[in-house]
């Protein structure tokens, strides 16, 4: 299998859209879900992290309880508090208050913090019968479990579908052992990426980024330092904005996955190789995007 380098000169042959002088809107509505009971920051860094990406405007649906806190940490949001399961996670009975913003969004995000697996994959499949053609998906973390179960869901948004696992969550959607999946990452998430109609950037050291009829890309860049809680929510959460401004999926993962990288480098030198934290990825995002434009 040829596997396409990630680099600068790579991620030029394909642009990101350029709203030039378009208002909020032309720069993409995005929908974060996300942040259960015990885990809020989730959903803040995944949203704030699809702002750093350039997107428009931004709305996030949370457990109840979290909302007034969440709305207060990111004023830039609206912040829909939904109903809660006795896992603390979010209640797929509350999809109906989703509605009209899964109905307006250009890019939804699930999966960030958010807890009760049983909950997040009943609503993942709500979301994806109820979102309209057209807009991309972003599924992270706890969302992706159980997608091979919403095949019949993911069909028809084929080509806006991405997934973000790290090897762990790859091994719970692919009933394999972690040492398995790490053993041949490319093949099983070009496997997955064809079986499931969807872009897949299986994170790790090297991050494999591969769609079923996309030449598959790896991404060598980022350091030791990048894997700590929340880097993960900030990857989603800026692949999300991109897709909401515009970019097809494969291109705006590339872009993500590589940005993401980027910021984490920017830290290991200014901050030191390990010990950074994810919040302080966020402001680095919109910095090395500028250097690549």
């Amino acid at each position: 299998m040829t596997i396409t380098e990630v680099t600068p000169e790579f991620l030029g042959q394909m642009p990101l859209p350029n709203p030039e002088e378009g208002d909020k809107q032309a720069r993409g509505n995005v929908l974060v879900i996300a942040g259960g009971r015990d885990v809020p920051g989730g959903a803040l860094l995944a949203g704030v992290g699809a702002l750093r990406a350039g997107a428009g405007r931004l709305q996030i649906a949370t457990c109840a309880r979290n909302a007034p806190a969440l709305a207060v940490a990111v004023p830039e949001a609206l912040v829909l508090g939904l109903r809660e399961t006795p896992g603390g996670g979010i209640n797929p009975a509350g999809v109906e208050e989703l509605t009209p913003f899964l109905e307006g969004a250009d890019a939804v995000l699930i999966g960030p913090g958010m807890q009760d697996q049983n909950a997040v994959a009943e609503l993942s499949a709500l979301v994806l019968d109820k979102v309209a053609p057209g807009a991309a998906l972003v599924f992270d973390a706890r969302a992706i479990k159980d997608l091979y179960s919403a095949r019949h869901f993911l069909e028809r948004h084929q080509g806006r579908v991405v997934i973000t696992p790290h090897a762990g969550e790859m091994a719970g959607l692919v009933s394999l052992e972690r040492s398995e999946v790490e053993s041949d990452a490319a093949g099983i998430a070009r496997r997955v990426a064809v079986e499931l109609k969807v872009i897949v950037a299986l994170k790790g050291a090297r991050t494999f980024i591969t769609g079923p009829v996309d030449q598959p890309a790896i991404c060598r860049e980022g350091n030791a330092g990048l894997a700590t809680s929340g880097s993960g929510d900030v990857l989603a959460g800026v692949i999300a904005g991109l897709l909401a401004r515009g970019a097809p999926a494969f291109v705006g993962v590339c872009w993500g996955v590589y940005l993401h990288a980027k910021a984490g480098d920017c830290l290991s030198k200014t901050i030191g190789p390990l010990g950074f934290l994810a919040r302080e990825l966020l402001p680095e995002i919109p910095r090395v995007m500028a250097k690549l434009s």
